[in-house]
């Protein structure tokens, strides 16, 4: 069974501070092309601000990206799952949520980000490889 943290190894964690305006975090997100990153202040987690964050708050909310800090505009409430958390309870930690990406923690610091995009490719992954041992099995035979 696949840990998060066997998901995630190796990977960089991106994160922007609470006090940059919505302008700057988009234009990190955009070199970094992500679609989401964490909010963190002295290395605690904030929230995260998002791509959906940016259209409903932002843009449909008439607000200046120059001028409004993304504090004003993340996701505040974000919910986490620990890295020991397989990845079948980090799918359903996001049905039950409704949200596409959590924060990976470990004895409570954050030590991750995993996106539904993650999920996915897992999960894509799993069912290549059944698929693999399938054919073998079958010619096999």
């Amino acid at each position: 069974m696949s840990r998060v943290m066997d998901v995630l190894a190796n990977r960089e964690q991106y994160s922007v501070e609470p006090h940059l305006t919505v302008s700057e975090v988009a234009h990190r997100m955009a070199e970094l092309h992500v679609g989401a990153i964490l909010v963190m202040q002295d290395g605690e987690l904030r929230g995260l601000f998002s791509e959906r964050d940016f259209l409903v708050r932002v843009v449909v909310g008439g607000r200046d990206p120059n001028a409004t800090v993304v504090s004003e505009v993340m996701t505040a409430n974000v919910f986490t799952i620990d890295g020991s958390a397989t990845m079948e309870e980090a799918m359903e930690t996001m049905r039950i949520h409704n949200c596409r990406h959590l924060p990976v923690t470990r004895e409570g610091s954050v030590v991750g980000f995993l996106s539904m995009r993650d999920l996915m490719n897992f999960a894509l992954e799993q069912k290549t490889e059944e698929l693999h041992h399938m054919r073998a099995y079958i010619h096999g035979a």
